[in-house]
């Protein structure tokens, strides 16, 4: 296959598929029929010779391929669309309020504002970062023009763009034992916490009892603590540290669900700015993940 016969829609299609999770969002995405959708993905995986996506009935995810993929075509649409917006009209935004959720700056934040400075040296960038509840809040109040959040899945409709997922897993030091017959003792982050909700409500639901044995103020303080073995936590999967294990399931803790990333505020005005931060963003989550 030659680089000239892969055309721009089939990616965008791909990509609104891989965000959405479906034939039928994606279509509302880039406002094109389910059908056509789904014919642009089967000349996608005919032309790369590669299949994107398992389906099933009731499932749609990205096969490994597919998630290399996502990665590249994100990179080429970023070209592509700074490409047309450079000949069409000037950039005007000088200025970019973000609010990225606190889970994430430990791990993907400084590689992320070391790129997109590269790329925008010249943007000033007013930087807010908490909790999603209050990112959130301050975006509805006109205080920021974009959030990316992390949040937990849901079957209900929910504002933004998902851009990634990962499942939770309870984690805790390498030799840390635990003692079935005593309270699981926990290492939380202090309320309102979206974890420490999660783990509560799952450890209800086995009827598992449960201690706290330190509360911490931010993700840093938690890692530090379960990589010291002062107890158990549940974190996403790119969390993981030195110091650190993923706890199997057959040592009988209940199953939690997944988290997600996502964009709120994906307007016009800043999209030339929010895709490469999208692109950068999703490529270290991945790396992140890869390593796990």
């Amino acid at each position: 296959m030659q680089s000239g016969d892969l055309e721009i829609d089939l990616l965008r299609a791909f990509i609104a598929v891989a965000e959405t999770g479906s034939f039928t969002a994606a279509a509302e995405v880039i406002a094109r029929s389910q059908s056509a959708v789904s014919q642009k993905i089967i000349r996608l995986e005919e032309m790369l010779g590669m299949r994107v996506f398992e389906r099933t009935s009731r499932t749609l995810t990205l096969t490994a391929d597919g998630e290399r993929v996502l990665v590249g075509a994100r990179k080429m649409l970023l070209h592509f669309d700074e490409f047309m917006r450079g000949i069409k009209t000037p950039v005007t935004v000088n200025t970019l309020r973000l609010g990225i959720s606190e889970n994430l700056v430990p791990t993907q934040l400084p590689m992320l504002l070391s790129r997109f400075n590269k790329l925008y040296p010249d943007l000033e960038l007013e930087l807010t970062t908490g909790l999603s509840n209050d990112l959130l809040a301050d975006h509805e109040a006109g205080l920021l023009d974009v959030v990316i959040a992390k949040r937990k899945m849901s079957g209900s409709a929910q504002r933004g763009r998902v851009i990634w997922r990962e499942p939770l897993v309870w984690m805790a030091a390498k030799d840390y034992q635990i003692e079935a017959a005593r309270p699981l003792r926990l290492v939380l982050m202090r309320p309102p916490c979206g974890y420490r909700a999660i783990m509560v409500e799952a450890l209800a639901s086995v009827h598992r009892e449960w201690s706290s044995t330190c509360l911490a103020s931010n993700l840093g303080g938690v890692q530090a603590a379960v990589a010291a073995g002062l107890g158990v936590t549940a974190l996403g999967t790119s969390f993981l540290q030195e110091g650190m294990r993923i706890i199997e399931p057959s040592q009988k803790l209940p199953t939690l669900p997944s988290t997600e990333v996502a964009v709120i505020g994906d307007e016009p005005r800043t999209q030339h700015l929010v895709q490469p931060l999208v692109a950068l963003l999703t490529e270290g989550l991945m790396a992140g993940a890869g390593l796990t």
